[in-house]
């Protein structure tokens, strides 16, 4: 069954805080093949681990209907107001900003404000997020 077009244009709450951590960067760089030196802000695609947090929060909600094993991650973007540093304190809050069925496909459109712990903007994830409902 499609996903019901109400579900655009709304906003999920905030996700748990995710502490940056020395260790978390240095994994997260070396799971992706990405240089890190300690102290170096974190790799641009480090916002991935806060914004997954956020996508996950509307992929498990059983009022909207995602049956997880039927997603395919379409697209993912990063707009960075400033790089992503051990310390931070970091929020996602996922906005879905359109949905639109074609051929029995939802095509999900996202975006993931994530915030520091003063509520500063650091970085905007936008993602596509392809759904197939079983049969």
């Amino acid at each position: 069954m499609p996903i019901d077009q109400s579900l655009a244009g709304r906003t999920f709450p905030p996700t748990q805080a995710y502490d940056v951590t020395e260790q978390a960067v240095r994994d997260f760089a070396a799971a992706t093949g990405t240089p890190y030196a300690g102290g170096d802000p974190a790799p641009a695609t480090f916002a991935i681990v806060v914004a997954f947090g956020a996508m996950q929060g509307l992929m498990v909600d059983p009022e909207v209907g995602i049956e997880l094993h039927h997603v395919v991650h379409g697209q993912q973007k990063f707009v960075h107001e400033r790089p992503i540093v051990v310390g931070d304190r970091l929020t996602a809050t996922l906005s879905v900003s359109g949905l639109r069925q074609i051929a029995g496909t939802d095509v999900i459109s996202t975006s993931s404000a994530i915030t520091d712990d003063a509520g500063a903007l650091v970085c905007t994830a936008e993602a596509t997020l392809v759904h197939k409902a079983g049969a």
